[in-house]
């Protein structure tokens, strides 16, 4: 079983950045993380993942203002925003699985992952 801890989510204004923070509790198993939001009344959205081999995707929503990486020595899934929207007011969650989808684009949908976090809420003003 692998647990998942956000942080860093908070309430930004329009053009300001926030750095979110996912730790996992495995040490050596090689899994894919992703970084999925959900807004009131919306579909949960994947916007970020990152593979064991450092393979990344991201949503067109994102592309160019997010960036996910890993730290390992903090066992921890980064996603660094920028240039935020209101529309990127959402609770973010991570989630892990060894193999969400065989190809990248398929590493956003949420079906694939097995261990989720409980969220960290985002808001843009």
């Amino acid at each position: 079983h692998v647990q998942l801890v956000e942080s860093g989510g908070g309430l930004v204004k329009a053009g300001g950045s926030l750095t979110l923070r996912c730790e996992y509790s495995y040490t050596h198993e090689k899994y894919c993380m992703g970084w999925f939001r959900q807004a009131p009344g919306k579909k949960r959205e994947g916007v970020a993942a990152i593979n064991s081999d450092g393979q990344i995707v991201y949503s067109d929503s994102v592309k160019g203002r997010f960036t996910i990486s890993r730290d390992y020595g903090e066992r921890s899934v980064i996603l660094q925003m920028i240039d935020l929207r209101p529309e990127d007011s959402a609770l973010y969650t991570c989630a892990a699985d060894r193999q969400p989808g065989i190809i990248p684009s398929r590493w956003l949908w949420d079906i694939g992952y097995t261990f989720w976090g409980q969220g960290t809420q985002v808001t843009v003003s």
